[in-house]
């Protein structure tokens, strides 16, 4: 029995001459084998068998970190908690103000006080990840600094999101101007959503400026650019935004204050 050339050839069974054994063909002189056939046509490669497939491991409950952030998925409005302040509600914040005003401080500290998972990503520090060709702003604003700032506050904002996706509430800090919407409230609004709860705290220019002139290195600004900025800021007045002046108040009074006006933000929400 002879096979047609290209068509796989079975292992031969048996000692020689089995039903599979492949006989060599002849040309035409007698008892001398002919030439070898022409090389074979692949066949069709036999299919790999599937890697073995691991069942993935259920998380505990103390893991974070294993909630995939759904692609474009903003925050909502979370709902009002049960009990006084904001208690066990997951939400996103951003505090907003001066130079000096005292945000970080105070965002950590809220951030630590809280019974829940809560982060604190100041946007500051964010820009300062940037070290080989960081825009610094004091040297002036320009295109560099804005597309630095631009950068940092959606890394930011993904942050968040990303926070909250895994059950952890985050607080952000940044001054946030209210004569550019675009640049400032309406980017933080597009990178994290409308469930953002914004709060601004602006103390006196007095107190901003004796805050400044404790901070060092590139934080702290001259007494000219805070009193412009802090003027500037005197615009979130009217704007509907929550707003706490913690001139006469400490980091701890501030940071109950702010979950105060945080609880009522959730219960009526800011129109922003």
């Amino acid at each position: 029995m002879q096979h047609a050339v290209g068509a796989p050839l079975p292992p031969p069974q048996g000692p020689g001459n089995g039903p599979w054994t492949h006989q060599a063909q002849h040309s035409g002189h007698p008892g001398q084998a002919g030439p070898p056939p022409p090389p074979m046509a692949p066949g069709p490669q036999a299919s790999q068998p599937p890697a073995p497939q691991h069942a993935p491991v259920p998380p505990s409950r103390e893991t974070t970190g294993h909630i995939q952030l759904p692609p474009g998925g903003p925050v909502p409005l979370p709902a009002p908690p049960a009990e006084a302040g904001t208690g066990s509600a997951t939400l996103a914040v951003l505090l907003i103000g001066p130079a000096g005003a005292g945000k970080t401080t105070v965002a950590k500290l809220w951030a630590g006080r809280r019974r829940v998972p809560t982060a604190h990503v100041s946007l500051d520090d964010v820009r300062e990840w940037v070290c080989s060709g960081f825009a610094d702003p004091q040297a002036g604003w320009n295109d560099h600094s804005e597309a630095q700032y631009r950068l940092a506050r959606r890394t930011c904002g993904f942050a968040a999101r990303n926070f909250l996706a895994n059950g952890i509430s985050c607080i952000l800090d940044d001054a946030v101007f209210p004569d550019r919407p675009v640049v400032g409230l309406g980017g933080w609004k597009r990178h994290v959503g409308p469930g953002l709860l914004p709060v601004v705290l602006l103390p006196g220019l007095e107190v901003v400026l004796e805050r400044n002139a404790a901070r060092s290195g590139n934080r702290r600004l001259s007494d000219e650019e805070v009193a412009r900025i802090h003027g500037r800021m005197a615009g979130w007045y009217g704007s509907g935004l929550p707003i706490i002046d913690n001139s006469t108040y400490d980091v701890e009074t501030t940071a109950r204050v702010l979950d105060d006006v945080l609880a009522r933000s959730i219960a009526s929400p800011p129109a922003w």
